[in-house]
């Protein structure tokens, strides 16, 4: 712990320093403080009374450097830039399943529609026990990712605990595994040709483009539906190019402004749109981050899209990687992107921090007003703020609770193996049937609320008894309340079938239809859907909203 704390303390002195020499342009400042580090080090590594792990303490020491920055500047050693790889070319070499952790155990949270996991039978809640010779008890999902993860054409054996079967074996030849940006496309409610984008690779630009080819050749589309929600962002230049789709050649998209004049640039469309007329919708939430707010807010300032949904995330900054020695990589916030109303999304000034080092958002009183093509009135500085708000229910601590420790999914997992087969997403629903095996499913014993209501009053009863205020009639009180707030599980269960049923019907469907199922049945009552439909019904309303004269 010392040897962390050391390395903490001045590697941020160093970078405070350094910094600000190079704020004074003093290089003979930067340079005495990497020969103080360096020599420190050395020393450190040399004499230190116990061993020390260089590379251990260097990535510490770098990672304390750069906590003081912002979240997205980050140095990542060779071993640990497959995330990078994937986020940029949506390709990674492996067996194409997502894993979770289940205990101490990593399971098969959900197997990839065509890849080599799914051929050969892997399933969801598959419990992982071997990898080629290598037992796995103990190991935490890096650990397995790293084993099952390697070179196209290689070979490996998995060992799985299946539930209700037992031990069973499965060969692979890794792949390259081809991550789609565009899980799924097709008519919503029969008439809104709805696109859904989870992430913005290198193949984002050519899938949406050819989900949007096949959707305008359907007769019953009216409208084009991106939906943005839980996007985390990716690559610019594809968001740039996906907007390019509803907009002339040539528009102006974005631009870039960072300290130094080379890290100025302009971003415009580049080709020919397909779909430059029909009405265009948005849907976006608290996940909706970085190039997909590009792809949004672009789309709003230029009054070419509704948008839908509640507030984006708000990061208007944008990160470049740099090459480091010993094929170590840099991702590093070089510029802040500004849209085409000029405006900045950013909703966090990291360069201004409170005492304790935490930071805020920027509050609505300081935001600026700007203007979109048409005049409309927008701000800066907190994301995109839809045209059309929706509120999503907060989540409930039962819900929570049944989420974290896994009661829909073993309960899925269960129910896929007593049926072999379901009815299609579009017509599967969690009957009475369903929810009742459900509730019987899950053990009352076992099963762990979150008690926040019941240890909130214990604690003002022992405040009450402590400041002097308790005496019988209060106490009696007390114990009426502590009555009236106990769970009852089964209850919790019918009031709140609603929410949990979603859930249930999820873990499910993605058992038999892979990422498909699931997207396909919560279009059914999906809230954002509910408000495009409506909105589409009176195409003066549409173009009302984004100040055309129709």
């Amino acid at each position: 712990m010392k040897i962390k704390s050391a390395l903490l303390g001045f590697c941020a002195l160093t970078f405070s320093l350094s910094a600000g020499a190079a704020n004074t342009t003093d290089e003979a400042a930067v340079a005495r403080n990497l020969d103080t580090f360096n020599t420190l080090f050395k020393d450190l590594i040399t004499y230190y009374v116990d061993s020390i792990d260089a590379d251990k303490s260097m990535k510490i020491a770098i990672d304390a450097m750069l906590s003081d920055l912002d979240p997205y500047t980050e140095y990542m050693p060779a071993s640990d830039q497959d995330d990078i790889r994937l986020l940029t070319t949506g390709e990674y070499g492996g067996i194409g399943a997502i894993i979770m952790q289940m205990g101490d155990s990593v399971a098969i949270n959900e197997p990839y529609e065509g890849s080599p996991s799914a051929r050969v039978g892997l399933m969801p809640g598959d419990i992982i026990v071997k990898i080629d010779n290598d037992t796995t008890a103990g190991w935490n999902t890096e650990q397995v990712s790293s084993h099952l993860k390697g070179q196209a054409n290689t070979r490996l054996s998995v060992t799985v605990r299946r539930p209700y079967v037992g031990l069973k074996r499965f060969d692979f030849m890794r792949e390259k595994i081809f991550m789609k940006s565009v899980p799924y496309y097709g008519v919503a409610r029969d008439s809104i040709g709805y696109i859904a984008i989870t992430s913005f690779s290198e193949s984002t630009p050519e899938e949406v483009r050819n989900a949007l080819t096949a959707l305008l050749k359907d007769p019953r589309v009216k409208a084009i539906a991106l939906d943005l929600r839980g996007n985390g962002g990716g690559l610019l230049e594809s968001a740039v190019q996906v907007v390019g789709n509803f907009v002339p050649k040539g528009t102006l998209v974005l631009q870039r402004r960072g300290k130094e004049k080379q890290d100025e640039k302009t971003y415009k469309t580049t080709q020919d749109p397909i779909a430059r007329d029909i009405p265009l919708i948005v849907f976006v939430d608290g996940g909706t981050a970085s190039a997909s707010e590009i792809t949004a807010g672009s789309l709003q300032d230029l009054d070419r899209a509704v948008i839908i949904g509640s507030r984006s995330f708000g990061k208007g900054l944008v990160q470049e990687t740099h090459q480091m020695p010993y094929n170590g990589l840099l991702k590093v916030t070089t510029a802040k992107y500004y849209i085409p109303s000029g405006r900045l999304i950013q909703a966090i000034d990291y360069s201004h921090r409170n005492v304790d080092g935490t930071v805020n958002r920027i509050p609505d009183s300081l935001t600026t007003v700007f203007h979109t093509a048409h005049g409309r009135e927008v701000r800066d500085g907190g994301g995109i703020t839809p045209d059309i708000k929706v509120t999503y229910p907060e989540m409930t601590r039962l819900y929570y609770n049944i989420v974290r420790d896994n009661w829909a999914f073993n309960f899925a997992t269960k129910y896929a193996h007593e049926n072999p087969a379901i009815a299609s997403p579009e017509n599967f629903e969690v009957t009475d049937s369903i929810y009742a095996d459900f509730k019987r499913f899950i053990d009352p014993d076992k099963f762990k609320y979150d008690k926040v209501c019941e240890d909130r009053l214990a604690d003002l009863e022992k405040i009450a008894e402590a400041e002097g205020y308790m005496n019988d009639s209060i106490r009696e009180q007390f114990k009426v309340m502590a009555k009236l707030l106990k769970h009852d599980l089964g209850k919790d269960l019918d009031t709140h079938r609603e929410e949990i049923s979603q859930i249930l019907a999820m873990e499910i469907l993605k058992r038999y239809y892979y990422q498909e199922g699931p997207i396909i049945n919560s279009l059914k009552t999906d809230e954002c859907v509910d408000e495009a439909i409506k909105l589409i019904a009176k195409l003066d309303d549409y173009y009302k909203i984004l100040n055309i004269e129709e």
